[in-house]
């Protein structure tokens, strides 16, 4: 297996039957619903229930056999439903375990499913791990409604921000229809909560890649094994 492979089987530990699991987006996230949908098979597991993040990860899951809900689903007597596990991956793991995502373009549906879960479990391979966030683009969900004007301001808190592109030349979209702008700083993200602050309180801005103070788990996989780092 590879690394993404083996921190993949490696959070399938933390399955039990009956759990409502929440199910990530993105390419090492692939392996654990693979894992996953052959432990169902198997009879190895029972009578889980995933709540998909993006529709991408709802037509494989389902595709692979796996029963599927929303959060909305669940026990709607309850103010605030709840997942038993939420697993992902992230592109940046800093110190802290905060967290970049949004590069597989489902960071809104991800937050979303993830802050309702008991507990978050991200995985990855050593390659994601960072001293300080920022050393790859942080993406930011936006409305089409002016995007360009977006990217402007987002250009004036010290990072270049541009819109993401197909290579037909058209927005890249999310499965909400917007937009996607990535910024990059050259010096890193020296105050991820502040950053946070300052985009959720800008009119047109959706939503940010800065997962903060949100993973409960990290499971590395490395070359020299599997380690686990648990938010203090």
């Amino acid at each position: 297996m590879n690394l993404k492979q083996q921190a993949a089987a490696h959070a399938t530990r933390f399955l039990q039957d009956g759990m409502v699991v929440g199910l990530g987006t993105g390419s090492t996230t692939t392996y654990f619903i693979e894992t996953l949908a052959e432990k169902l098979k198997s009879g190895e597991l029972k009578n889980i229930l995933g709540v998909p993040t993006s529709e991408w990860t709802s037509q494989f899951a389902s595709n692979l056999g796996i029963p599927l809900g929303s959060l909305s689903g669940l026990r709607p007597e309850l103010a605030l439903p709840e997942l038993d596990l939420a697993v992902d991956g992230a592109d940046e793991v800093d110190p802290d375990l905060n967290l970049i995502k949004g590069l597989g373009r489902a960071l809104l549906r991800e937050k979303i499913i993830e802050s309702h879960s008991k507990l978050f479990l991200v995985i990855a391979d050593e390659s994601k791990l960072v001293p300080q966030l920022g050393r790859g683009p942080l993406p930011i969900e936006v409305t089409p409604f002016e995007a360009e004007v977006h990217v402007r301001w987002l250009s004036s808190l010290g990072c270049r921000a541009e819109l993401w592109l197909e290579e037909s030349g058209e927005p890249a979209l999310t499965d909400n229809g917007n937009y996607l702008i990535r910024c990059w700083f050259s010096e890193g993200i020296r105050d991820p909560y502040q950053l946070a602050r300052t985009l959720a309180n800008r009119p047109g801005l959706v939503e940010h890649g800065l997962f903060l103070n949100m993973a409960d788990m990290v499971i590395i996989a490395s070359v020299d094994g599997i380690q686990i780092k648990e938010r203090k």
